[in-house]
C-alpha cells in the first residue's frame, strides 16, 4: 500500500468505512449513519464544542485545564467526569483503556464484565467502542463541557466514528506520535492511513458545518524528547490531517524541566506550525497544549505538587492555549478522582494567578528560540527530501533511516540511535544522533552545550549522564549530577 499525502476522495473514505464500521457489532448502530451523526453533532452547543471553546481561549489569552482520566464501566464514569468539572476542568477526557488501544475489544468486554462483578473498574480507561454511541452520547449529556477521546491509539478508526457521532468534538493522536510510544510492530505507513481515515472522518464533518478540534500527542515517549524532535512531528501530524480537512488542531509539547527551554518551545510550536501550514495553503486555526511532567515523579506527595505547580508556572508564562494536569500520586499508581481534582485545582489556581503575565523576551529565550527554529527547519526539510516533496512519503523514509527519531520508543520503526542529556542549565541537548537530520552546525551547538556540564561534573560526556538525567527528577532534582558535584 502506497501511503501519500493527498486528501482521500469521498467515495475512498466511504468505501473504507464500509470495514471500519463492520470490524465490532457497535459499528452498526444506526447513529453511526453519517446524516444522523452529522445531526447530532449540530445539536451539540457551543459551550460543549471543543474546537469553538479553544478558539474562545487563545483570543482571551487563557489556558484552559485538562485531566486524565477513564475507568471502564458507563455511570462509574459518568460520575468521575462530574467530579472533575466540579474541581474546576475547563475540558474532560475519556482517556480509553489499554485493550481498546490495541483494538482488543473482546478483552475489554470481559474487563466490563469483570468489572462489574468486582465493583471497581479493572481496566485502565473506558473502553469506548465496546460502550457504543448511544453510552458515549450519555456521558457528553451528563456533563456541561466538551469531551475529548483520549487514548493511544495506532488504528483508531472506528473509535472515532464512536465518539464523533455521540458528539465528542475532539480526538488526541496521530499516525507518529499514537504509534512509536505505544506499540512495537505496526508500520509508520500503516499508521499514517488509519490516521488519515480519522482526519478524513473530521475533514467530512467540517465540510458539513461542524466544527472538530484534532490533537497529536506532543510529549512522544515523555522522556528527555529534545523539543525539536517533539515540534517537528507534531508539525507533520498537523499537517497530515490538514491535508484530509481539519480545521481546528492542537499540537502539543511535553514539559522538559528549563523554564526557558520549555517556553521557547511552546512559543515556536505555535510559530513554526502556523508557517508551515501557511506556507503549504491550509487555513487551520492553531492552538497549543503543554502537558505537564510525563516522567518519573517523585513519591513525596508535597514534592509531586510543587512539580505540577511549576509546570502551571511554565504553562501560563508560555501562553499555551490549554494544558494536560497530573496528580500528586503520579508515581503510586491510578489516581483517585479525590486525588485527579486536587492535581486540577492546584493547576487552576497556578495559571489563574498568572494569566495576566506572560514570560517577557530576553536573549537567552531568543537563542533557545532560534536554535529550535534551525533544528526543525533542518529535520523538515531533510523529510521533504526523502518524500520528493510528499510529507507521508518522506517521513515514512525519515523514519526507517533515521533522519527523525525518538529516544527510547519500544517500536521497531523507530531507529533509536538517538541519546539526549541535559546541559549545565537543565536544557535536553542531543549527546547522540545517530541519523538524525541535522547540519554540522547543530551538532556543535549540542557538543558544546554538554562540554559545560561535564567540565562543571569533573567528568567525561557519557551515556551515564542520559541514565543520571533520567532519574533525576523522580529523586527531587532537575540534573542528574555526579553526588561530589551535587554536594558543591
Amino acid at each position: 500500500m502506497l501511503v501519500v499525502n493527498k486528501k482521500w476522495t469521498l467515495e475512498k473514505f466511504l468505501e473504507v468505512r464500509k470495514e471500519v464500521l463492520a470490524s465490532w457489532p457497535t459499528g452498526s448502530d444506526p447513529l453511526l449513519d453519517l446524516d444522523t451523526a452529522i445531526e447530532t453533532l449540530k445539536k451539540v452547543p457551543p459551550y460543549k464544542n471543543f474546537a469553538a471553546k479553544l478558539v474562545e481561549a487563545k483570543k482571551q489569552g487563557r489556558t484552559l485545564i485538562q485531566p486524565r482520566a477513564g475507568v471502564a464501566l458507563l455511570n462509574e464514569h459518568i460520575d468521575l467526569m462530574r467530579h472533575l468539572e466540579k474541581a474546576g476542568a475547563d475540558f474532560l477526557p475519556a482517556t480509553i483503556d489499554s485493550y481498546t488501544r490495541h483494538n482488543r475489544y473482546q478483552e475489554a468486554e470481559e474487563g466490563i464484565r469483570v468489572s462489574q462483578r468486582e465493583g471497581r473498574s479493572m481496566l485502565n480507561g473506558f473502553p469506548a467502542v465496546n460502550h457504543g454511541v448511544k453510552a458515549c452520547k450519555e456521558v457528553l449529556d451528563s456533563v456541561n463541557l466538551p469531551v475529548q477521546a483520549r487514548h493511544g491509539t495506532p488504528d483508531g478508526r472506528l473509535l472515532a466514528e464512536i465518539t464523533h457521532a455521540a458528539g465528542w468534538t475532539s480526538n488526541e493522536g496521530g499516525g507518529i506520535s499514537y504509534n512509536l510510544p505505544y506499540a512495537k510492530n505496526i508500520s509508520i505507513a500503516d499508521s499514517i492511513y488509519y490516521w488519515q481515515y480519522c482526519d478524513r472522518l473530521v475533514g467530512f464533518y467540517e465540510d458539513h458545518g461542524i466544527h472538530i478540534n484534532r490533537e497529536p500527542f506532543g510529549p512522544l515517549t515523555g522522556t528527555l524528547v529534545p523539543p525539536s524532535i517533539a515540534i517537528a512531528i507534531g508539525i507533520i501530524e498537523a499537517l497530515l490531517a490538514a491535508e484530509q480537512g481539519v480545521k481546528n488542531i492542537t499540537v502539543g509539547y511535553g514539559q522538559c524541566g528549563n523554564v526557558i527551554q520549555d517556553v521557547a518551545s511552546i512559543q515556536m510550536l505555535q510559530e513554526l506550525t502556523d508557517e508551515y501550514l501557511k506556507k503549504n495553503n491550509y487555513e487551520v486555526f492553531v492552538t497549543t497544549v503543554f502537558h505537564q511532567w510525563m516522567g518519573g515523579f517523585p513519591q513525596d506527595e508535597a514534592k509531586a505538587a510543587g512539580l505540577i505547580a511549576m509546570a502551571s508556572t511554565v504553562a501560563a508564562l508560555a501562553g499555551a492555549t490549554k494544558m494536560i494536569t497530573k496528580t500528586p500520586y503520579e508515581s503510586i499508581g491510578v489516581p483517585t478522582k479525590e486525588i485527579n481534582a486536587y492535581g486540577i485545582r492546584t493547576s487552576k489556581m497556578v495559571v489563574s494567578l498568572l494569566k495576566d503575565q506572560k514570560m517577557p523576551s530576553s536573549a537567552q529565550l531568543q537563542i533557545e528560540k532560534e536554535q529550535i527554529r534551525r533544528e526543525v527547519n533542518s529535520m523538515l526539510s531533510t523529510v521533504y527530501e526523502l518524500g520528493q516533496g510528499d510529507l507521508a512519503q518522506g517521513t515514512i523514509k525519515a523514519f526507517e533511516l533515521g533522519v527523525i527519531d525518538v529516544p527510547f520508543a519500544p517500536s521497531k520503526q523507530n531507529l533509536n540511535k538517538v541519546l539526549p542529556a541535559r546541559d549545565n542549565e537543565g536544557c535536553v541537548r542531543i549527546l547522540e544522533f545517530g541519523n538524525l537530520g541535522m547540519t554540522p552546525e547543530i551538532k556543535e551547538f549540542h557538543k558544546a552545550k554538554l562540554e559545560e556540564r561535564a567540565k562543571a561534573e569533573g567528568r567525561p560526556i557519557t551515556f551515564q549522564m542520559t541514565v543520571d538525567d533520567i532519574y533525576a527528577v523522580s529523586n527531587g532534582e532537575l540534573i542528574g549530577r555526579p553526588a561530589q558535584t551535587a554536594r558543591r
